[in-house]
């Protein structure tokens, strides 16, 4: 089966998309971006290819009738089980990194008990590993990193109180390794991980034995299928530094207005909000760009942004919408720039102002920015479509509706929950084409 995958290296995460021959999405992965974007770009590849395979799961087990299962709660037990193989497989492998770290003169007096702390705490990080992916379970998060990170800081402190073990030491060696097991993609055979996977779900499913054969039989011809990588195409922030050669790269600009296109045929105006951007852009009827605008100087107006009023509110990043949301009298904020807007906030707080009416009043600032961008590129035509990470955010959401409604009137705006995904999706496009003209000997 040809697939062609686009990826998208964004400053903060790293998303790529997976298509068919048809432009039909099989799978979507992401991951956070690190510090090296190569590994970035093939966790976020594996991970649509792993999506690519649970959508073809669905499509196999719904066609072949009869099973008598209820499909999405299987597919949903079995996406669990994976996740949970995966997480245990990179729990050994910090494990063993984290043992290898155990030298020098620190750990010269405590280097045995160290080796015994650790095992009590990978112990204990294991025996509650089903409970993190069991039915129902929320994860503030679904990367590794921020998962047992949080998790190995518990029990590590309570492990070297009760093992009379400087804690510092134990934080040492995590933090040493961390970066290491970060910084490689899972290995292991996905086939083996599947399988186990499968044995795990259909343990839980007392029902399902009387047809686990019949299934395991579909799982495995899909198995079977060979997701053939005909042609890649990356795009994002971190683009220039994949090892691809020039005609395996496109701009952002142009496979974001690709994507929207893609997404939503009608739209003729788009705007990206991403980490350390923001990009207005004007697209044909094809989804060709016929004029964008941006700021690249300047983190206000950027998820960037948002991160560092996070950071000063000492909140996650995930809150600050919902917070926002509550307000009933939002601040006029006076400053855009980052910087200047952190010490605008410690000001208002000091003074009283309430957390939800100052993040309500720079999520405005935000998006008034993000408008004056949209105007330079040419306004709002026709349908409208936001995308990009920032577009999740629901209090964003609602400054951008009340504001293109104030200045353009009453047009359709498009935000999809796969907006994220947008650039990715255009990517994987502009690789779909490419390997087509090639074929037929035309130009790309």
């Amino acid at each position: 089966m040809k697939t062609f995958i686009g990826i998208d290296l964004g400053s903060t995460t790293t998303k790529a998309v997976l298509l068919d021959e048809n432009s039909a999405v099989i799978g979507r992965g992401i991951t956070n971006s690190r510090s090296n974007y190569g590994t970035a770009a093939r966790v976020a590849g594996q991970e649509a290819r792993i999506d690519g395979r649970f959508t073809l799961f669905h499509r196999a087990l719904h066609d072949a009738g009869g099973l008598e299962i209820r499909l999405e709660d299987f597919l949903g037990g079995l996406e669990r089980a994976f996740r949970l193989e995966q997480f245990l497989e990179q729990l050994t492998d910090l494990e063993q990194t984290c043992l290898g770290q155990i030298q020098g003169d620190r750990f010269a007096v405590h280097g045995a008990g160290v080796r015994d702390g650790l095992g009590e705490v990978f112990r204990r990080l294991r025996d509650e590993a089903p409970d993190l992916y069991a039915p129902g379970a929320r994860r503030k998060s679904d990367f590794f990193r921020d998962i047992a990170g949080s998790r190995y800081h518990a029990h590590a402190e309570e492990v070297a109180r009760d093992l009379g073990l400087p804690y510092d030491l134990l934080l040492n060696v995590y933090d040493k390794s961390i970066i290491d097991v970060e910084n490689r993609p899972p290995e292991g055979n996905l086939t083996d991980k599947f399988r186990r996977a499968l044995d795990r779900a259909l343990r839980r499913e007392p029902e399902l034995r009387s047809r686990a054969a019949d299934v395991q039989l579909i799982i495995e011809r899909v198995l079977g299928i060979d997701l053939e990588e005909t042609n890649l195409v990356g795009t994002g922030y971190g683009r220039v530094t994949l090892p691809f050669s020039k005609e395996h790269i496109r701009s952002e600009i142009l496979c974001h207005g690709l994507g929207a296109h893609m997404m939503y045929p009608k739209t003729r105006t788009v705007l990206d909000i991403g980490g350390q951007d923001t990009k207005g852009i004007q697209v044909d009827a094809s989804g060709i760009v016929e004029n964008f605008q941006m700021n690249d100087r300047c983190a206000a107006g950027c998820g960037r942004y948002l991160g560092y009023i996070a950071d000063e509110m000492n909140m996650g990043l995930h809150e600050l919408g919902p917070l926002a949301m509550k307000s009933e009298r939002p601040a006029r904020i006076n400053s855009t720039c980052t910087v200047f807007a952190g010490a605008e906030l410690r000001d208002r707080l000091s003074l009283g102002e309430k957390r939800e009416d100052i993040l309500a009043g720079l999520h405005r600032a935000i998006i008034l920015r993000a408008i004056s961008i949209i105007s330079r590129s040419g306004g709002v035509t026709n349908e409208f479509t936001f995308t990009g990470g920032v577009a999740k955010n629901e209090a964003a959401v609602r400054e951008l509706k009340k504001l293109i409604k104030e200045n353009y009137g009453d047009v359709v705006i498009n935000i999809n929950p796969e907006s994220i995904y947008t650039g990715a999706l255009g990517a994987a496009e502009f690789a779909r084409r490419a390997h087509l003209a090639q074929e037929d000997g035309s130009e790309p």
